[in-house]
């Protein structure tokens, strides 16, 4: 069957009946992903319409399609070769490859079947999971240590060449023989029907930016059922009945999150258990980790390759079914990868190229969906960001010195050299910012250069160093020392912070291109005095270059993904106008359930105006008259309703000033008068003892507030920051937000070292394309506000989650007026606005529409 046209209708096995806007987005889907070549599609779906299963459902129906294409083009290449051939020999041929080809697909289905039945046996009878068992001595307690064998570090000689990872050439070989590495060959052979025949594999790769986003998605790819990746008329045409086929997912993390290993699993942190993964991979290591999959324990790595591929599994299900067979998820998930549909991966593992090609991951001919990716710049940034600090580097010196003594002597050759080298480098960092610490200023921009003058480690190949620090597992080693030597002179055991491999993150940033980051200072509040280096990636575009150029489309998806001006802008600069698809949904909800306002002043007639500009902001009668605006919505708004300021700072101020006792309504405060409206809770930064603990208790008591029977429709007000914690990821659905009040734009501080450099940025690489200063700035300033929008779009999607909710919208400030800000806001909410441009008629103008509104949800 071939695929679908352009014109034709397309069944997308959706497991209910699709909206209008579902049907749309769908279909955008396929026809970018159809198209292939390098297109590119930038969608936003309002949050509650869906957009997950619609990516599923659009995704998946592509993709089968396409193998059935890609099937019945092989059959068209054997008549081809086989013209002038009388007709028998031709149905014979066909009937052969038929065969061939089915009994293939039959074979593998049939065999995952059987694991699915297994599995399910295992949870209806509530089998108890076996416990791992473990050679002597992994369990943890105190044992007697090797000081020398276990923390000396020992490279040189050129005998053991060892990958990306840190794998010895002993290790890559026996993982080879268990399928872990060169495994295309072996697995194209078994799954014959993958792929196009010459080498290119069709799959998808789903990623997001958490690990419970990434589970959300695969219960919701449970949901819908696809028909098999042959042709219906093949399968009836060899007598099989038609049936489903289970889609083929895997899930990929790292260590941290799939390693079985009880002793390396507690150390913690993401490069300690990576480097001691690696360091008992290493051919030399006495002591081997007993999950490792090897050529004894084949027959559990491949069952867990099938029980992976037969039952759709996520990341706690990934890290069981290890356990349970006594095989490494970690490594063990890579046997999965070609067989897999749909590999589910975290932002990390794809956005960085040697994560990739340590999980074996190829791009080319395949798709990229990155959800929730109205964030994806910021994530290439932090994928690249490292920072460290003075008290740090102090402690780093200590504990090498401490290395050194005990070790010192027994260091060999290089090793000797290259401790040396990493103890220079620490040291001329330590003097750089000991020195700045002295200077005025707290905060500005770090010469790459100046950092490493001291000591001669401008001298220092930082290519090598990093290297060998690889290599060696150094760090791993030091600090597994220092733990052990601390430890042996205290009972209670201690776990050191992993200082080194902070240094080595800082190092490997200093290594990047100059002109794409910058590294900034920044001196730390506390009672001891402190100071930040922090490296920031100014330029997503090389790091995400090598996937735009691999892949066969690239899926953009969020829920809030306007401004969209600056993903093409950052992402895709080379991208030809004819290879970029745009869709801004609307939402499923009635008309009749969304009411957007801009109150531009507190009178009518444009006077007392709101506008919460920096120079601005503090008029305490603009403050006091938003107050007055919010005293009003609660008098008539049943329920919750949650209030954003740009920053937490000013949230502080505006509330400090409603606090004070004075004004109208018997000498009582603004505050005291909302109080008695409805229960008034806060968000809380880190700064002042914020944290994800006490989000938690504040949303928890706002929800038990907004739900107390005993005044059902009192409900509470929730004071955020757009931005913040409350900002993203919180699902204020039904009666927890029925009214959302957006306070000013959160335009970012121009005048910090981070925002000097990216605009500094912005501006010489438009004039090195050729534009003018003008034409720098305006482009700069874009970017600008359009970061400011993107969050504010953030905050105003936290409401109207599903098809039956319903909320007010209210944007205060006289600049959402304006149609360049307003242009910015996703289409359902400029839908919404009802062609309402600038508002002069007040808070009355605000309070007539908004009492409407509410009474007809009465």
């Amino acid at each position: 069957m071939a695929a679908p046209t352009s014109e034709e209708p397309i069944d997308f096995h959706h497991p209910y009946t699709p909206y209008p806007v579902q049907l749309e987005f769908m279909r955008t889907v396929y026809d970018v992903l159809e198209r292939g070549n390098g297109q590119v599609g930038i969608l936003e779906s309002p949050t509650g319409t869906g957009k997950s299963l619609s990516l599923i459902c659009s995704a998946i129906t592509w993709l089968r399609n396409h193998k059935r294409k890609g099937f019945d083009a092989g059959l068209d290449e054997t008549k081809r070769q086989m013209v002038g051939e009388p007709e028998w020999m031709v149905e014979t041929a066909l009937r052969r490859k038929r065969e061939e080809l089915v009994g293939k697909w039959e074979e593998r289905e049939e065999r995952l079947e059987r694991l699915r039945r297994k599995e399910k046996e295992l949870e209806e009878r509530g089998r108890e999971r076996k416990r791992v068992r473990v050679e002597e001595g992994q369990m943890g307690g105190r044992k007697e240590v090797d000081e020398e064998e276990e923390f000396l570090v020992v490279v040189g000689g050129g005998e053991d060449e060892r990958d990306e990872e840190g794998l010895s050439r002993e290790t890559r070989e026996m993982m080879v023989k268990v399928g872990l590495g060169g495994w295309k060959k072996e697995e194209e052979e078994r799954d014959g029907d993958e792929g196009d025949g010459e080498g290119i594999k069709w799959q998808i790769y789903y990623t997001s930016r958490t690990h419970s986003q990434l589970t959300q998605f695969i219960s919701e790819l449970r949901r819908p059922e696809f028909p098999p990746s042959l042709p219906v008329e093949i399968l009836e045409k060899d007598g099989k009945e038609e049936t489903k086929e289970t889609v083929k997912e895997i899930t990929l993390s790292s260590r941290q999150k799939l390693c079985i290993n009880p002793t390396v699993a507690r150390l913690g942190s993401v490069s300690a258990i990576n480097d001691r993964c690696t360091e008992l991979q290493q051919s030399k290591s006495k002591e081997k980790c007993a999950f490792m999959p090897n050529t004894e324990n084949l027959k559990q790595t491949h069952q867990f390759r099938d029980t992976t591929l037969a039952t759709v599994p996520d990341i706690e299900d990934m890290y069981r079914i290890g356990k349970q067979l006594q095989v490494c998820p970690y490594y063990a998930s890579r046997t999965a990868i070609p067989g897999a549909e749909i590999i589910t991966l975290p932002y990390p593992l794809l956005l960085q190229k040697n994560a990739r090609e340590a999980l074996g991951i190829e791009l080319e001919g395949s798709v990229v969906i990155i959800d929730e990716a109205h964030n994806i710049m910021d994530a290439v940034a932090n994928v690249y960001a490292a920072d460290i600090r003075l008290s740090e580097l102090r402690r780093g010196r200590q504990m090498l010195g401490v290395y050194v003594k005990r070790f010192g002597k027994k260091l060999k050759g290089e090793n000797r050299v290259m401790v040396a080298q990493i103890g220079k480098v620490v040291e001329s960092l330590k003097d750089w910012l000991e020195t700045q610490l002295q200077v005025k200023g707290d905060q500005g921009i770090a010469d790459p250069n100046s950092l490493l003058k001291s000591r001669g480690a401008d001298q220092i190949n930082l290519y090598t160093l990093m290297k060998y620090i690889q290599d060696s597992k150094l760090a791993y080693k030091v600090e597994s020392y220092i733990a052990h030597a601390e430890d042996s002179q205290d009972s209670s055991p201690k776990s050191s912070t992993p200082v080194l491999h902070t240094l080595v993150s800082f190092l490997a940033a200093l290594t990047n291109l100059s002109t794409e980051g910058r590294i900034f200072y920044e001196k730390l509040p506390g009672d001891n005095p402190d100071i930040k280096l922090s490296y920031l990636l100014l330029s997503p575009t090389h790091a995400f270059s090598s996937i735009a150029s691999s892949a066969r489309a690239v899926i953009l998806a969020g829920g809030t993904m306007s401004p969209f001006e600056d993903y093409k802008a950052h992402l895709f600069p080379e991208l030809p106008g004819g290879k970029l698809t745009t869709l801004s949904c609307g939402h499923v909800i009635p008309e009749t359930n969304l009411f957007v306002h801009t109150l531009a002043s507190y009178k009518p007639g444009g006077l007392d105006t709101f506008e919460f500009s920096f120079g601005k902001r503090s008029d305490k009668t603009m403050i006091k008259n938003l107050g007055l605006v919010l005293l009003n919505i609660c008098s008539v708004a049943p329920d919750g309703v949650v209030v954003f300021f740009p920053s937490y700072g000013y949230l502080d101020e505006v509330v400090g000033v409603w606090q004070q006792g004075e004004g109208d309504g018997g000498g009582k405060s603004i505050w005291e008068r909302l109080e008695a409206k409805k229960p008034l809770f806060r968000d809380m930064s880190s700064s002042t003892g914020g944290g994800a603990s006490s989000t938690d208790d504040i949303l928890g008591r706002y929800s038990t507030a907004v739900d107390a029977p005993d005044r059902p429709h009192r409900g509470a007000v929730l004071f955020s920051v757009i931005g913040g914690r409350l900002s993203e990821g919180i699902n204020f659905s039904d009666a927890l937000c029925r009214l959302v009040l957006i306070v000013g734009l959160p335009y970012p501080n121009l005048h910090s070292p981070e925002w000097k450099a990216r605009i500094e940025y912005l501006e010489s690489t438009c004039v090195a394309r050729g534009g003018s200063k003008e034409e720098a700035k305006v482009e700069a300033r874009e970017f600008y506000e359009n970061a400011a929008m993107r969050a504010v779009n953030q905050s105003i999607g936290r409401a109207v989650r599903h098809r039956g909710d319903w909320s007010g919208i209210v944007l205060v400030d006289r600049r959402y007026g304006m149609e360049r800000v307003r242009g910015k806001l996703p289409g359902w909410i400029r839908n919404g606005m009802k062609g309402e441009g600038m508002d002069n008629r007040g808070v009355a103008g605000l309070m007539g529409g908004l009492g409407a509104f509410f009474r007809g949800k009465a």
